[in-house]
């Protein structure tokens, strides 16, 4: 939003007699707590949804009851107010966050306002666990009544079941009800001959496209004509596939439109799916794969077609860089995490889009019992390759398919290891691409001696690097014993009668994990020096900024 507009809303919510359940204004002069700040997220975010508001607003540098601007130094620094994002989102539901935070350096003073999204239809949001609302102006709970309210938002209304009434079967594209009835046909074979005696309409009904011989927004979404999109408006049926060149550059483009049943197939046609060619652990000869198995491909667009949420009117996007595919849709994750998906291994109970993924059921387009993703991490798992990665925040779900070996030996390890479940190596998956664990995960890799050291700088252990081969990447991350290093420091005063700070880090720089950044170093190395002070075993006889350690009795 432009500064004006941000000003105008300020005002706007500044005249208002007092706060309702949307909006709320705090000092927070210098600081807010970060567990209340996500309990406000948690109770404006459901409030705005049980009001139909397209959003709601959390003001920080205003007073709350003369509504003065006071102003806020809360995270002056704009990386540390961006890093909220992430930081609510570790514990909403669905990874919800802030659809944007902006500041404002008024006369007056800093004001700081965040603008939250209405929760998803059908879904409350909880921070922590827990879900909050607004009694007037006060944070409560989130009583039953108003989790019921909101949950049934979802089972009363299906978008994709709704009739086009100005729509009819002339708007419908020939070829893709051609495909429909080849492709149902394939799903129920035994049907052959009674489908190809049913005309059009009949065979819709029974393919659950149309109701009645009412054209639905399904009918349009998978077999209308490129033309008769605006029946669907506002909504943007849209497929864009982009290709990308190793420094990110976009290179190429094509952009599809209904009927969906012949886009996902024109989009596919466009992925480079080149062959991957790769040695496996124990033979010379080189296995020659396709980089992306086309399940994997056709499951990831045909799930975004299922569970976009049309009512954002986003586009559905594949974007191809140069060893992996990014495949996005808006709309929250209606299971909460891909983890509940592949442990349950069952069809979900509920979905955005009823009668759009019945209909792609009987199309075959999606897998009947609701096991397809599970489906694409094994495959990715038996060819060696990378997990699916999935970021499901901003109200959006991406997948990261990566179409490399990353590390043979860990790979083939893991996919050859019985005693691990997928759900491990989902876990491990995450230790070696260097991704944040759930205190749970971690618990549980530690509890079966899978991985080592401290949150959020996890290592795999030393049995699993010596079952992967990788004992030499293991020392490399894993750091020394903290005595080590200080005998290191303490040995090499001895020989050279002193050491500058320059000297210290030239010691200790390589010695020290992989895992750590330049300043994380930095910090290490003075904690050791600090503490060799403090012992009283060696002195700095210089400066603060130059430095010059010796022994304490030289």
């Amino acid at each position: 939003m432009e500064e004006k507009m941000l000003i105008d809303k300020l005002n706007e919510l500044r005249s208002l007699p007092s706060e309702n359940e949307v909006f709320e204004f705090k000092e927070a002069k210098n600081t807010f707590d970060s567990r209340k700040l996500g309990e406000y997220f948690s109770a404006l975010s459901n409030e705005a949804n049980l009001k139909g508001a397209d959003c709601a607003w959390l003001i920080f540098g205003v007073e709350d009851k003369k509504k003065t601007i006071v102003g806020s130094n809360y995270r002056n620094h704009r990386k540390d107010l961006h890093n909220l994002k992430k930081e609510i989102a570790d514990h909403t539901t669905n990874r919800i966050t802030f659809i944007e935070i902006y500041e404002l350096k008024l006369p007056e003073g800093r004001v700081v306002m965040f603008r939250i999204p209405p929760a998803p239809r059908g879904i409350p949001v909880a921070f922590q666990g827990h879900y909050f609302a607004r009694d007037n102006e006060s944070l409560v709970a989130l009583n039953i009544h108003k989790i019921e309210r909101i949950r049934k938002e979802d089972i009363e209304e299906d978008w994709s079941a709704e009739i086009c009434p100005e729509a009819t079967l002339e708007d419908l594209d020939p070829s893709a009800i051609f495909t429909a009835r080849r492709n149902y046909k394939n799903k129920f074979p035994a049907k052959t001959a009674e489908v190809d005696s049913w005309d059009d309409i009949t065979f819709l009904n029974k393919a659950k496209l149309t109701i009645k011989g009412k054209i639905t927004r399904t009918a349009i979404i998978l077999l209308g004509r490129d033309e008769s999109e605006h029946f669907v408006s506002p909504a943007d049926i849209k497929i864009r596939w982009i290709l990308k060149d190793s420094k990110g550059i976009e290179k190429d483009y094509l952009i599809e439109s209904c009927p969906f049943i012949l886009a996902v197939d024109r989009i596919y046609a466009k992925i480079r799916n080149l062959r991957y060619r790769y040695i496996k652990v124990g033979t010379l000869f080189p296995d020659e794969v396709d980089r992306y198995e086309p399940f994997v491909i056709r499951e990831a667009i045909n799930n975004c077609i299922a569970h976009q949420d049309y009512t954002l009117g986003g586009r559905i996007n594949v974007i191809e860089e140069e060893d992996q595919l990014i495949f996005t849709n808006v709309g929250a994750f209606i299971p909460g995490s891909v983890e509940n998906v592949i442990k349950d291994d069952a069809p979900e109970e509920k979905y955005r889009n009823r009668f759009l993924a019945a209909a792609m059921v009987n199309l075959n387009m999606v897998e009947t019992i609701g096991s397809g993703i599970r489906r694409m991490f094994n495959y990715q798992r038996v060819r060696f390759f990378p997990l699916p990665e999935y970021d499901l925040s901003n109200n959006r779900v991406k997948v990261t398919v990566i179409g490399k070996v990353l590390d043979m030996d860990y790979a083939s390890v893991l996919a050859r290891d019985e005693s691990l479940t997928l759900e491990e190596i989902m876990m491990l998956d995450k230790v070696q691409k260097r991704k944040a664990l759930s205190s749970e995960e971690a618990k549980h890799l530690r509890r079966k001696k899978l991985i080592e050291g401290i949150r959020p700088n996890y290592i795999i252990s030393a049995a699993v690097a010596q079952k992967t081969g990788q004992k030499a990447e293991y020392s490399k991350f894993r750091a020394f014993d903290k005595q080590y290093y200080l005998d290191l420091i303490t040995k090499a005063i001895k020989e050279h009668k002193y050491l500058d700070r320059k000297d210290v880090d030239e010691l200790l720089w390589d010695k020290l994990p992989e895992w750590m950044d330049e300043k994380k170093k930095k910090i290490k190395i003075n904690h050791l020096l600090t503490e060799l002070s403090g012992n009283k075993i060696i002195k700095n006889s210089g400066t603060r900024s130059n430095s010059k350690w010796i022994l304490f009795n030289d």
